[in-house]
């Protein structure tokens, strides 16, 4: 009976040791899988400051975090949880659910890209006005319409997350996405916060309690800002189309194997390796955006409307 006791001891003992071990790897997995989902978490951080814009500035932060407490709320219970039920029950659900997000990231991406060529961006911008709201009204709006965004981007960053752990422990797993999504989402609207903050800190730093130097500064940060702004705009609609398509051609062999064909060609340069992967998806994005968005003309067209 002792022996017994103490041989259960022995098992419980090893059994810590090889959970300890184990968990000693969810850095290094954290740190991997946020890598993997980096393109998304450009588009994220470059698609969220357009909503606060034309706003009480005084307004932006309380926004941002309205806006940051709901996406990590949908990432911790809704996303992490669905995510972990289907890749137990349904894997194979995954990669179809992957591909219909990027192709809604694609479809996005094209439309942005359609209305800066847009030949009437003035009247678009009038009969958006048209619609008489409060400020209160239109920042509940905001963040409506920014949480929306987020979560088909969210849902994309934890099912991706999934992926990478899928052959860890179901505890590995749990803490691995639990982390991306704090991480992910601190990160993202920390930066998104500072951003929108960047004028003000501009325009508090050329004050003339300041020397010469920081005064200068601080007029170029207001100078420079509304053409980050823009770049910033600019490359959150390239990462939507790049990571729209490649998240779709991962799910198709042919285009999988046609982009690790690519990277192998062009292996010894792997700047530029990235950078034709990047484009031809963008290229590709762009496409099926396209596409998309005329087969969602054509069924708004043919469902007739209830006004």
């Amino acid at each position: 009976m002792p022996s017994g006791f103490f041989a259960l001891l022995d098992d419980i003992s090893a059994l810590v040791k090889a959970s300890a071990a184990s968990l000693d790897d969810v850095p290094a997995q954290v740190a991997k899988t946020t890598g993997k989902v980096s393109g998304i978490v450009i588009d994220d951080t470059a698609v969220t400051p357009k909503y606060v814009v034309g706003l009480d500035p005084s307004r932006e932060l309380s926004i941002i975090f309205q806006i940051a407490k709901k996406s990590l709320i949908n990432k911790l219970l809704i996303l992490t949880p669905a995510a972990l039920v289907l890749g137990y029950f349904a894997p194979w659900a995954i990669t179809p659910i992957l591909m219909m997000g990027g192709a809604y990231l694609c479809f996005e991406g094209y439309e942005k890209v359609h209305s800066m060529f847009s030949k009437h961006p003035e009247a678009q911008a009038e009969s958006e006005e048209i619609e008489a709201i409060t400020p209160e009204e239109l920042e509940q709006k905001r963040v409506a319409g920014a949480v929306r965004t987020d979560i088909i981007l969210s849902a994309e960053i934890m099912a991706i997350a999934y992926s990478q752990v899928t052959d860890q422990p179901i505890v590995n797993q749990i803490l691995v996405m639990l982390a991306v999504a704090v991480v992910i989402t601190v990160g993202v609207y920390g930066f998104v916060g500072l951003i929108v903050k960047m004028d003000d800190i501009g325009v508090h730093l050329a004050q003339g309690e300041y020397s010469a130097t920081i005064q200068k500064f601080g007029r170029g940060i207001v100078t420079f800002m509304p053409h980050f702004l823009l770049i910033l705009s600019y490359v959150g609609t390239a990462a939507m189309l790049w990571v729209g398509a490649e998240i779709i051609a991962h799910g198709i062999p042919f285009t999988a194997h046609l982009l690790h064909e690519l990277e192998q060609a062009l292996a010894n340069v792997p700047a530029v390796a990235w950078l034709a992967k990047a484009l031809a998806c963008g290229i590709g994005g762009l496409i099926l955006g396209f596409i998309i968005e005329k087969i969602v003309g054509l069924v708004k067209k043919a469902v007739p409307s209830n006004k």
